[in-house]
């Protein structure tokens, strides 16, 4: 159970300034959150306010001074303190940032949405050697799948140049093609794809059966997934015998 201390804390609003600006934020809260609610452009590509933070792309990093003593951190799992100025656009943080884009784009030239976040920054030109993939490795598919759905259905696999990010042992038994992944996922490289009465989440494969509603018809989610909601959750063999439009 948590104290009422602790609570008093958890809801405390500390000063602070973000790029010589004062602020206030809830102590405990994160940088990046409280800096983007306050109207401050920093990019990030990993960050979603519904996960835990994970700090993968590396993208949303700034400058932190505290107690006279500055270190370059990322703002999505730093947390908002009492008196810290924040620097979201020193020399030092553009340059690294750039630096981050460029290793992004050399794993994953094609995708659209790095382009423009690389011109952004004044970034056209990539010295690293150039990959084939798309996948940007920052995780937020695994953990939305984790963490929000409960799946459990991907992970990481192997390291370095061969890391990628896979179905445990190459077949996504747990999938339940909600689509989670596929939203979550910054550069849209998943995929998902209904076709008459079956779902696939391309990138794992994942092809099931949808369900039709008795009303009126139209497929309307996966037998699969229904069956996984309507267990955990304890309810009736034929609730979901009808779609959420017809039963509404």
């Amino acid at each position: 159970m948590i104290s009422d201390l602790e609570l008093k804390k958890e809801s405390r609003m500390v000063p602070f300034k973000i790029d010589g600006q004062s602020v206030e934020g809830k102590e405990g809260a994160h940088i990046l959150e409280v800096a983007l609610d306050a109207g401050f452009e920093i990019p990030h590509l990993c960050y979603n306010e519904s996960l835990k933070p994970y700090g993968a792309c590396r993208l949303c990093l700034v400058e932190v001074t505290r107690k006279g003593r500055t270190r370059m951190t990322t703002s999505c799992n730093h947390p908002v303190m009492e008196g810290i100025e924040v620097f979201t656009r020193s020399e030092n943080v553009l340059r690294a940032r750039r630096m981050i884009i460029e290793l992004l784009l050399g794993m994953c030239p094609g995708d659209k949405l790095l382009q423009e976040m690389a011109a952004d920054m004044g970034v056209y030109d990539v010295r690293f050697k150039k990959g084939d993939k798309d996948c940007i490795l920052c995780g937020l598919c695994a953990r939305v799948c984790d963490e929000v759905v409960g799946a459990h259905a991907i992970q990481f696999a192997s390291r370095g140049d061969r890391r990628e990010m896979v179905p445990p042992f190459g077949e996504a038994t747990n999938c339940i093609a909600c689509g989670a992944c596929v939203v979550a996922c910054p550069v849209n490289v998943v995929g998902m794809k209904d076709e008459g009465d079956e779902r696939t989440i391309v990138r794992w494969k994942r092809t099931l059966k949808m369900k039709q509603c008795k009303v009126c018809g139209n497929y309307f989610a996966p037998w699969f997934q229904l069956e996984k909601f309507r267990e955990k959750a304890k309810l009736p063999k034929d609730f979901y015998d009808t779609c959420y439009t017809c039963r509404s």
